[in-house]
């Protein structure tokens, strides 16, 4: 059931869900997608999450009656026509059309410095934790925390991890991070309690080129091993100051 709540005079939050739902996370794609069309000059801003959609709107322009009536049309068309087309977790819905991107990483402890403990602490070689994080297609079910910085979900439950305790205060960009079920690429240094398992070279964020940054809420993300010549050959650092 779609709940919309009006938190400020220019802002709105759309409710589809209360818990974390890869079938969600695409019904959440295709409307965002969907506001974005249709309310382009009226809209200020379009943050989804995994289960809410954050809308930031130009007072006057549109008001919150015409968005709330145009998202509960959406609702009916859209929703309806699906709700006895139930799919494994793990499935998307088939309308949806999120791009693949395949990321580059360089797993090893210079670059990871929780591979090891987490291969030890799951009675795992350090070879399979980097099979099982690889092996799988990610979604991306929200984008937050610093800007670029995409939530995938999810790892396999082999190598899920909670947190850090405690955060280390300098995370370096580029970092291949598991966060209980979910993986993690962090876009630029920052502070992160993530478990750090590789390094990606690629750029994920950028204020002057567009877009800003390649990932989109519906995305499938995969990740590819690479050596370590490669990775220095892509520009990729090994980082001395892990504490």
């Amino acid at each position: 059931m779609i709940r919309i709540e009006q938190v400020s005079e220019t802002c709105l939050i759309i409710y589809l869900g209360d818990q974390i739902d890869l079938q969600l996370t695409q019904v959440i794609a295709q409307l965002a997608n969907y506001l974005e069309q249709y309310f382009s000059e009226q809209l200020i801003d379009i943050t989804p999450s995994y289960t809410s959609i954050l809308i930031q709107y130009h007072p006057l322009k549109i008001n919150f009656k015409t968005i709330q009536a145009s998202v509960l049309a959406w609702a009916s068309k859209e929703l309806k026509s699906r709700k006895n087309h139930r799919l494994n977790r793990d499935d998307q819905y088939i309308a949806c059309r999120g791009k693949t991107i395949t990321l580059p990483v360089y797993y090893d402890v210079s670059v990871g410095p929780d591979l090891a403990s987490l291969a030890k602490e799951k009675s795992l070689s350090i070879e399979q934790v980097i099979s099982l994080h690889q092996q799988k297609t990610y979604t991306v079910c929200a984008i937050g925390f610093a800007p670029g910085f995409a939530f995938l979900a999810s790892v396999d439950n082999m190598i899920a991890t909670p947190r850090h305790a405690e955060p280390r205060l300098k995370i370096p960009a580029g970092s291949v991070g598991i966060a209980d079920q979910q993986t993690a690429v962090y876009p630029d240094n920052s502070p992160g309690g993530w478990q750090i398992i590789g390094n990606c070279p690629q750029q994920l964020f950028s204020p002057n080129t567009d877009p800003i940054s390649p990932f989109a809420v519906g995305d499938k993300v995969t990740f590819e091993a690479i050596d370590r010549q490669t990775y220095l050959d892509l520009g990729g650092e090994i980082w001395p100051h892990w504490k």
